[in-house]
């Protein structure tokens, strides 16, 4: 298999569960523990920046409703993100690929960034995406981000922008002709639900080349069993139990 830049632990929507998910402020506390890869949601705004948010509306993360890629960037960027979760980080906003573009070169970081699209942009979406890190990671001394999807129209979409860009298909199910689906879009890895990995999977992907990743792995057992079988990604919430220097884990 081709080299593999990035490393074996990546925090969760930066460290989604104790800061406000794919914001800045939790990128800076998935950092304090150590982390150097973070896994975020990207998708459009109406006028066609792209941001961090994973939810198609806004009502779980944000004071705001209805579907956040009918607003303009320009509204988007005012909005409190992170007062949801804690009032100390009332004000924090969703920032955009830039921002976090900027962030992870300057630090040093690689991103896991998970294309995100809303229903209906799949493809337009991918296409945006592939030509924004394109261009944001033109030259940079970090590796580029690892761009995935469940929608296999959204990485033919950054496909088609970015050839060059890694792709992963993201699965929560092994639904008919996954595989098939993976190897044309040219991807370089496979990122699965924890539930689904085992070795007869691993072994398959390691043997078409692709390299074998989970998600959202926060319990230390189902951590050891997949360091035992070889995997090659880890998705954790689980910042703070979890070291990323090392392949074991905190109990």
């Amino acid at each position: 298999m081709a080299p593999w830049p990035y490393p074996l632990w990546i925090a969760h929507r930066g460290a989604g569960k104790l800061a406000p998910e794919n914001t800045l402020a939790a990128f800076r506390v998935g950092a304090s523990y150590g982390y150097r890869a973070f896994e975020c949601d990207v998708k459009l705004s109406a006028d066609g920046v792209p941001f961090l948010l994973h939810d198609t509306t806004l009502e779980r993360t944000t004071p705001e409703r209805g579907a956040a890629g009918e607003r303009l960037w320009s509204d988007l960027s005012r909005i409190d993100a992170g007062g949801w979760l804690n009032r100390i980080y009332a004000g924090e906003p969703p920032p955009s690929l830039v921002a976090i573009a900027t962030y992870v070169q300057r630090n040093g970081f690689l991103l896991d960034l998970e294309i995100k699209p809303t229903p209906g942009t799949e493809h337009a979406t991918g296409v945006a995406v592939g030509h924004a890190c394109r261009e944001l990671w033109k030259g940079g001394a970090t590796p580029p981000p690892l761009l995935t999807s469940f929608r296999p129209e959204a990485l033919q979409g950054a496909r088609e922008a970015a050839p060059e860009l890694p792709r992963a298909l993201l699965l929560d199910t092994l639904w008919n002709g996954w595989f098939d689906i993976a190897q044309a879009l040219g991807c370089v890895g496979v990122v699965t639900n924890y539930t689904l990995m085992d070795a007869a999977l691993i072994g398959r992907l390691h043997g078409a080349g692709l390299r074998a990743l989970c998600y959202t792995v926060n319990d230390p057992a189902e951590a050891r069993r997949l360091l035992g079988l070889g995997i090659d990604g880890i998705i954790t919430d689980a910042v703070d139990r979890f070291s990323p220097d090392a392949a074991g884990v905190f109990e």
